[in-house]
């Protein structure tokens, strides 16, 4: 720990740091994390730092990051053709294999399941492809949307706290 901080601002830090990693391993709240994470340092520091526009913005940020962990995938799948079971089902794939094959395990579940069960759904690898591809995209997209905000948190933390 770095001395001379406190308690509080030693767990908003781990928090937003878990968000980071949640970002990017399925299971882990990233948004939710760096969300409490700024919750913790604004109330460990008696709501006067970061400031309220800046708590506004970093505030903002998790939720955008919260917004794309939920909505981008499925909006993605729903936008490539494949249904919401289908991408629900290819999530879980995805963090299964995750173990077995690490991040590319996650790829290759999410694209592999969304095109066997879309191409057995309607017989055609071309419908079936498309849906993959952007279920695969979105998935992929939300996971660089999360990562950007919740290293934006993290870093705005940093920043306040080592100053």
């Amino acid at each position: 720990m770095i001395p001379g901080i406190d308690l509080l601002v030693a767990a908003a830090l781990l928090l937003a740091a878990v968000g980071v990693v949640g970002s990017v391993v399925p299971g882990v709240p990233g948004a939710l994390g760096s969300l409490a994470g700024l919750g913790f340092y604004w109330y460990a520091t008696g709501y006067a730092d970061p400031g309220t526009l800046v708590f506004a913005v970093l505030l903002l940020t998790c939720l955008v990051a919260l917004a794309a962990d939920v909505l981008a995938g499925p909006l993605a799948a729903r936008l490539g053709g494949a249904e919401a079971r289908t991408s629900v089902l290819a999530g879980v794939v995805g963090f299964a294999l995750l173990f077995v094959a690490g991040p590319l395990g996650v790829v290759a579940g999410i694209a592999g399941t969304v095109f066997a069960v879309e191409y057995r759904r309607h017989g055609d690898p071309d419908r079936a492809l498309r849906a993959a591809v952007a279920t695969t995209v979105g998935a992929l997209g939300s996971i660089v949307v999360q990562l950007l905000a919740t290293l934006a948190v993290l870093g705005s933390l940093l920043v306040l706290v080592l100053l």
